[in-house]
């Protein structure tokens, strides 16, 4: 009955070891872990009595020991344990061996000597712990005595054969390490057998030895330390000094560190510093912060990835939310996000990102506008109608030209994310001010370019009332890019007109653009009038096509397809131009830059209908030639003004469908209708002669 109540304590434990997931490790087993309760990874040291010996087992309950009473941030984190009569089980972060690592780093190029500058500092700084803060000696350190986490910080371990410099005070002495592992022995230093120097003499040799092994590999034998192999040069000379044959010259292991962090030294280095401001950080000044942080994005490049992902970013996540460091995490942060999957950026990005928005400092918001390509895609819909547009709306009215003008930029990729309401209501609603009240014409142009590129998200009915006033209000504008950009964004959503909208409205207001003063505007109308004008004539040649060239004028909302050919100029308009023209003087908006030069970042003309559809043939109208004028005189129409002549008839030609001859057909019509008429005029003599008769002949 009693045994029923026996449970077993290793199922009762709180983690899993995982299936083949096994590490040899000592006298121990390394296996991969986790939680059973919410899966976080750990790392589980198993030893099994019925496998070891009397002094193994003597090894593993005393490092069991010490793991749960050494803590410190260079030493192997003690998480849970657990002793049973068959086994041991000992819980920890979750690590690698640093033989596997640099096995594994190996394959992908090799470690960074910036990983391993790191790495050194962290090893000496526990040994250095260890010796002077709680005059231990650790008699085992090696590779095999180093392990990696996550974030590739080296842990020390092993303490298995850990012990008081002046010997245990209960009389207990532990195994030496060869005792156990005969191999062992090519890691202890000459002096062994009669013990002069410093207690730690040996100690420090051992991490001369960790320092052959890092660069060259495993240790063959203790005569191979005096080849140097790999071991960069600036930390020869202290290589030198710590596995010298003198004991008493080997420098203790602060010593050492502080002789390596000196100016040119192999651990003074922007890694290791920014390392040490960051176990720093919580004491550190707002200034200090301030200035690491901008320092960092530079840097951020060369560190490594997992360094990056899981030491950088959980403490500019911190800075962010407790230290109040404002705009200047945001580039370390969407750096750091590009290592990261697209869950763990949902996950620990997108609700600091969120919370931003809402933020109040104008250099904040500006920073989040510019970089928004870098995140939008792990938006939600509903993230960004609720929690993010409310806020940048706000942008549209701000008294910065700079975050009015990133406000609209950021349209183009909010757009396919808006819904109903903020899409063909709010955001138009601004977008119509701007473009007809906002000083600065750079942001009259990129409003008008940004309501052309996302015109397909619109729907049907917001498109027919919005796109042709804003466009026709745009090639009336005083600023030259805006009038081109006006003609484009008819070019670039010809699909959404009806032929009567093209004929009626939509090409008399680009016959008026056909003499604006800018060279450029007028070659981009004519262009687009020639694009019409093919559909038009095409329709009016078969009528049959007219609903395919309308099928697009009902539809609805859907992604941008159509004006695909209008990327090219586009993005020379949503170009930052506002930082360039801004500072001009108000009379320079209609004409050339203050300095003389062409406006920068005009929209190009030559990309503007390069991809638009001509399904019939393009043809050129000259009125001043008499045939194509229909119901005009030659004399009457010469009385008319240039502008209204065009614009009056062109709309009457357009309107009418009258179909244009070219001169080589009208030619060939008139020969046709010459040689008929003389055709008939030949019978018509003939039949006048009447029929002759047989012998008949004429009388004088």
């Amino acid at each position: 009955m009693w045994s029923f109540f026996a449970r077993d304590p290793v199922k009762d434990f709180a983690y899993e070891i995982l299936p083949d997931s096994q590490e040899t490790s000592g006298i121990w087993t390394l296996h991969r872990g986790k939680r059973k309760t919410n899966g976080e990874p750990v790392s589980v040291f198993l030893y099994e009595v019925a496998q070891g010996t009397e002094q193994q087992t003597q090894l593993a309950k005393a490092a069991f020991k010490r793991m749960k009473t050494l803590r410190h941030p260079n030493i192997l984190a003690y998480v849970d344990g657990l002793e049973t009569e068959k086994s041991l089980y000992l819980v920890t972060e979750q690590v690698t061996p640093l033989a596997v690592h640099l096995k594994a780093q190996a394959e992908k190029g090799g470690s960074g000597e910036l990983e391993v500058s790191w790495g050194l500092h962290q090893i000496v700084k526990a040994l250095s712990f260890l010796v002077n803060d709680c005059h231990l000696l650790h008699n085992n350190l090696g590779v095999s005595a180093v392990f990696v986490d996550r974030a590739g910080e080296w842990k020390l371990g092993a303490l298995d054969h850990v012990a008081p410099e002046q010997g245990d005070p209960s009389g207990v002495s532990l195994p030496t390490p060869k005792a156990v592992y005969p191999d062992m022995e090519r890691y202890d230093p000459p002096e062994m057998s009669n013990s002069s120097g410093e207690k730690w003499a040996g100690e420090v040799w051992r991490l001369g030895c960790l320092i052959w092994e890092v660069f060259n590999g495993p240790l063959p034998r203790t005569s191979s330390l005096r080849s140097l192999g790999k071991i960069p040069k600036a930390l020869v000379p202290h290589y030198c000094e710590l596995v010298g044959a003198n004991p008493r010259a080997r420098p203790n292991p602060a010593s050492f560190l502080q002789n390596c962090r000196a100016p040119g030294g192999f651990l003074s280095n922007s890694f290791v510093e920014s390392n040490l401001f960051l176990e720093e950080i919580q004491i550190k000044e707002p200034a200090e912060k301030q200035q690491f942080f901008q320092d960092l994005s530079d840097n951020l490049d060369s560190f490594p990835e997992d360094f990056c992902k899981h030491k950088v970013l959980p403490q500019l996540l911190t800075a962010f939310e407790f230290g109040n460091a404002g705009a200047v995490v945001l580039t370390p942060l969407f750096k750091v996000g590009k290592f990261l999957s697209a869950e763990e950026y949902q996950q620990k990005i997108i609700p600091v990102i969120v919370k931003m928005f809402s933020s109040t400092d104008r250099a904040m918001r500006i920073r989040l506008l510019q970089q928004m390509e870098q995140f939008i895609q792990y938006l939600n819909e509903a993230a960004v109608n609720s929690q993010i547009f409310p806020h940048v709306v706000h942008g549209f009215t701000d008294t910065n030209p700079a975050i009015r003008e990133q406000t609209v930029k950021s349209m183009l990729l909010m757009a396919p994310k808006l819904n109903e309401t903020n899409l063909n209501q709010e955001l138009m609603r601004h977008f119509a001010r701007l473009q007809a009240r906002d000083e600065q014409g750079p942001i009259r142009c990129n409003t008008t370019v940004c309501l052309g590129k996302i015109a397909s998200y619109l729907n049907a009915g917001t498109r027919q009332r919005v796109l042709i006033s804003a466009f026709s209000r745009a090639t009336k504008d005083p600023f030259p890019a805006s009038r081109s950009a006006g003609v484009l964004g008819f070019a670039a959503t010809h699909n959404f007109y009806s032929l009567t909208e093209i004929a009626a409205r939509i090409l008399p207001t680009l016959c008026a653009v056909t003499v604006d003063p800018d060279k450029s505007v007028r070659d981009q109308a004519f262009k687009a009038i020639k694009s019409f004008l093919s559909k038009l004539e095409t329709v009016s040649e078969d009528p049959t096509k007219l609903a395919d060239m309308e099928k697009d004028v009902a539809s609805c909302a859907q992604p941008a397809g159509a004006s695909s050919s209008w990327a090219g100029w586009a993005v020379t308009g949503m170009s930052t131009i506002t930082s360039k023209l801004i500072r001009n003087a108000p009379g320079t908006e209609g004409g050339a830059a203050a300095d003389g030069s062409e406006p920068a970042n005009t929209p190009s003309p030559t990309s503007a209908t390069d991809g638009a559809p001509a399904p019939g043939r393009v043809i050129t109208i000259d009125l001043l030639d008499s045939y194509y004028i229909v119901g005009f005189t030659m004399g009457s129409f010469k009385k008319m003004k240039m502008v209204a002549a065009q614009s009056e008839i062109l709309s009457f030609l357009c309107q009418t469908f009258v179909p244009c001859l070219s001169k080589a057909e009208l030619s060939k019509k008139k020969r046709e209708e010459r040689r008929k008429e003389l055709e008939a005029k030949r019978a018509e003599r003939k039949a006048a002669k009447g029929p002759l008769k047989l012998g008949a002949r004429k009388l004088d």
